[in-house]
């Protein structure tokens, strides 16, 4: 398939036809990236995708526990110092 570029105001675009554009599932913003000299579009995804499962499958494997340190283990700065 071929497309034109062509003027848009002070810049170019192309148009994509609406049968490429529903394939791809595209919709609102898109992310655009050049890889070696080709343009790349696609949708963007949302920040926070997969997280549920990133956390349940880490939890299935018992690596969901704090890194932080337990209160007991806190600095003297911390208990005795530190105002909320």
């Amino acid at each position: 398939m071929k497309a034109r570029v062509v003027r848009i105001g002070n810049s170019k675009g192309i148009r994509i036809p609406k049968a490429v554009i529903e394939q791809c599932h595209l919709h609102g913003a898109v992310d655009l990236e050049v890889q070696q000299g080709q343009l790349v579009i696609r949708s963007t995804s949302r920040p926070r995708a997969g997280w549920g499962e990133a956390f349940e499958q880490m939890h299935r494997h018992g690596d969901d526990h704090l890194l932080d340190r337990e209160p007991s283990a806190s600095s003297t700065w911390d208990r005795k110092e530190w105002t909320w």
